[in-house]
């Protein structure tokens, strides 16, 4: 389990590089389509690198590139020119290559003749396959602890090695290819003005078993179910039209991205959740998911029901020190890959103090949006399991507040979002030491409570209801007491080992506000500090202040602008009322986007706006990244400020949007079980399919404190 705390941002990748992905599987490739060994490219299948070199030659050469296109998540075309057999450099040989990811890889390669003579070409694909584990690829260590074997089956050459007691390998075959223990290899003749062209069928196998559906030379790589779920994603997601062209694209961007990272579980196919981010984390994360699933309820509530019914699958059973899985917690982190095992949905890292709270926060949130009675009944039990974590399990020393310190020396130092080894820190730049009580988990608590609570109003139980809200009021009344700091107007980022705050002024603060644990009187100084120059750049909030000891613009976590943060950041600031200040840090958001080509990155560099006039790219972000996708279609909410709720029969509608942005109107929006259209201008907005029983109120939903029972 070394590998949970091996680094949490995204591996190395070179300038240039193509991924394509669908599900858990992608590919990383240089720009001509090769798979170049030594670094992080390759195919992955189940958080194994079943391919490590994938090198094509023509004429004992590589081909000279000429354009890669990606018309979809999971297919990429390549075109570049061969060398001819006599070595000229104005060949006629043009090459191109359609790949395809998905259970393995299909590489549909055709080289065009287009001299009135034939050619004749040497034509050889040099293949490896490490089966190194997805961990030491992203951390750059050498697979270890397994010998590769290679041998040729008929006309198919396997590759396999075995870690852990599990044999992962992959099956590779061409028609016409005489095949070898390091490539297969072709000797053709083109006619003139002619093509030829193969289908390189790249198998995984697991346990010497291949998945239940793989790429077939007979088949069509286009027929496939994550095709058809990727086209029914575009049919059925909301249809956005919005006079702003940068908006309008950004938008298509995400809802795009959202239905590339969506996972799909074998054992319930028709339940899609999110994953966290393509490349490295094509995998479940409990916070990530959540959050992601939340953001983007505007496009799909199904991904947040999904993601909440698969996460409650693996919810916590016992106590187990090594995987800081405990009962009621929600994990951290799903893998599938050789250092994971095989169990039902891979093996589950726990250590997260966020996931669990998040999990009851969405539940409620959905119950607002109309969710079926028959998933959120079969939720809450999951739900209160969940509570009696954080009460029993999350809150260690009994004084209210959630802390969080790893059992073992493997698992991730600190365990909220800001999760690198240096995240939490004071103003002065030093270590803060666990146990640790964040900020913004405690403000995921008090939502969790207030969820609770309204779910208890759905059932119809009263005095539940009451309960809920009661632990929701003590909670705010404590935190306000212990974290506020009145001599510096903020709030601090945590509580340390000896209950000390640590004073460090950071972007956390703001999602308090978006869940209203800030008391009213403070909220204005909050706002006034989040909107600071040391924390606005004017493209987002950076995740700590310009003058604190630890800022660095160029780190992970301390100073670096994240979409998702400072999208829940506005959040917060509308829900207070601070109309102008959300508006501000939506539009640079926006703004930034389209320096990235309208596709948000995971994060980027906290230079100030007026030092660079476009956002510097962070080097290791990943991208398309769920939160990231979702950060846009979280800031059109706001600027709709449309809350449906369900639990009251109304759904809110006032909308704030800038001139400059003009009309918007949003299509095939689902809520509860029907199809609606949203049209807004300005200060005025409609709805039009409204579900029946519901009113449409022109005023915002107010902070979450104040729709609890007294």
């Amino acid at each position: 389990m070394n590998a949970w705390n091996a680094g949490t941002e995204a591996g190395p990748s070179e300038a240039g590089s193509v991924t394509v992905v669908e599900g858990s599987s992608f590919c990383i490739s240089s720009h001509n389509g090769d798979i170049i060994p030594g670094g992080p490219q390759g195919v992955f299948y189940q958080d194994t690198r079943v391919v490590s070199r994938w090198m094509l030659r023509v004429n004992g050469s590589l081909r000279e590139p000429l354009g890669t296109q990606t018309p979809a998540p999971f297919q990429a075309t390549f075109v570049g020119r061969a060398r001819s057999a006599d070595g000229r450099f104005d060949s006629p040989l043009v090459v191109r290559h359609q790949r395809h990811i998905g259970p393995g890889l299909r590489d549909d390669i055709t080289i065009v003749n287009y001299s009135s003579e034939p050619a004749d070409c040497d034509i050889e694909l040099s293949i490896e396959a490490d089966m190194a584990d997805l961990f030491d690829v992203k951390g750059g260590r050498a697979a270890t602890g397994a010998v590769v074997l290679r041998s040729v089956q008929g006309a198919e050459l396997h590759i396999e090695a075995e870690r852990n007691g599990q044999r992962r390998g992959a099956a590779i075959r061409a028609a016409g290819a005489l095949v070898r223990e390091d490539a297969l290899a072709f000797r053709v003749e083109i006619p003139p003005r002619g093509q030829w062209s193969t289908a390189v069928i790249v198998v995984p196998l697991i346990n010497g078993v291949g998945p239940d559906e793989p790429f077939s030379e007979a088949s069509p790589p286009h027929h496939r179910m994550g095709v058809k779920r990727h086209l029914a994603w575009g049919e059925h997601v909301p249809r956005v039209t919005v006079l702003d062209r940068n908006v309008q694209n950004v938008l298509n961007r995400s809802q795009n991205d959202l239905g590339s990272l969506r996972i799909f579980d074998d054992a319930h196919p028709d339940r899609a959740a999110v994953a966290a981010g393509a490349p490295w984390f094509m995998a479940l994360f409990g916070r990530d998911s959540l959050l992601s699933a939340y953001m983007a309820l505007l496009v799909d509530p199904n991904l947040a029901a999904g993601t909440l019914q698969t996460l409650a699958g693996i919810q916590g059973q016992k106590v187990d020190p090594d995987s800081e899985e405990e009962p009621g917690r929600i994990p951290h982190e799903v893998r599938f890959g050789i250092s994971a095992g095989l169990a039902l949905g891979g093996t589950a890292y726990y250590g997260t103090a966020d996931a669990t709270p998040l999990f009851v926060s969405l539940l409620g949130e959905l119950s607002r949006w109309g969710l079926g009675e028959d998933i959120i009944g079969s939720l809450l039990p999951h739900a209160d399991r969940a509570m009696e974590w954080i009460e029993h399990f999350g809150d260690r020393d009994g004084d209210g507040f959630v802390e969080y310190q790893r059992p073992n020396p493997h698992g991730l130092l600190n365990q909220g979002w800001k999760d690198s080894w240096d995240g939490i820190n004071f103003a002065d730049g030093r270590m803060a030491e666990p146990p640790i009580a964040l900020c913004e988990v405690q403000g995921y608590v008090y939502a969790a409570y207030v969820a609770r609570s309204l779910l208890a109003r759905w059932e119809g139980d009263k005095s539940k209801e009451r309960h809920w809200a009661a632990r929701a009021a003590r909670l705010r009344t404590s935190f306000n007491e212990r974290f506020w700091m009145p001599d510096k107007g903020y709030y601090a980022i945590a509580l340390d080992k000896d209950k000390q705050q640590v004073d460090s002024c950071a972007s956390n603060m703001g999602h308090c506000l978006w869940v209203g644990l800030v008391d009213e009187d403070k909220a204005p100084l909050v706002a006034e500090r989040l909107m600071s120059p040391e924390m606005f750049t004017g493209w987002g909030i950076r995740t700590l202040a310009s003058d604190m000891g630890a800022y660095n613009p160029v780190s992970y976590h301390n100073g670096s602008v994240w979409p998702h943060d400072t999208a829940l950041v506005a959040t917060g600031l509308m829900r207070y009322g601070f109309v102008d200040e959300a508006s501000r840090v939506a539009s640079g958001l926006f703004a930034a986007a389209a320096h990235f080509g309208g596709q948000l990155p995971e994060l980027f560099c906290g230079f100030d706006r007026s030092d660079f006039p476009e956002p510097v790219p962070y080097p290791t972000a990943c991208s398309p990244q769920a939160w990231a996708a979702a950060a846009p279609v979280q800031l059109a909410r706001i600027l709709l400020r449309f809350d449906p709720d369900f639990t009251r029969n109304e759904v809110h509608l006032a909308p704030i949007l800038p001139d400059r942005m003009g009309d918007i109107t949003a299509d095939n929006v689902l809520l509860g079980s029907s199809r609606i259209t949203i049209r807004a201008k300005g200060r005025e907005g409609s709805v039009e399919g409204l579900p029946p029983g519901l009113t449409l109120r022109n005023d915002p939903r107010l902070p979450l404190y104040k729709d609890l029972v007294s």
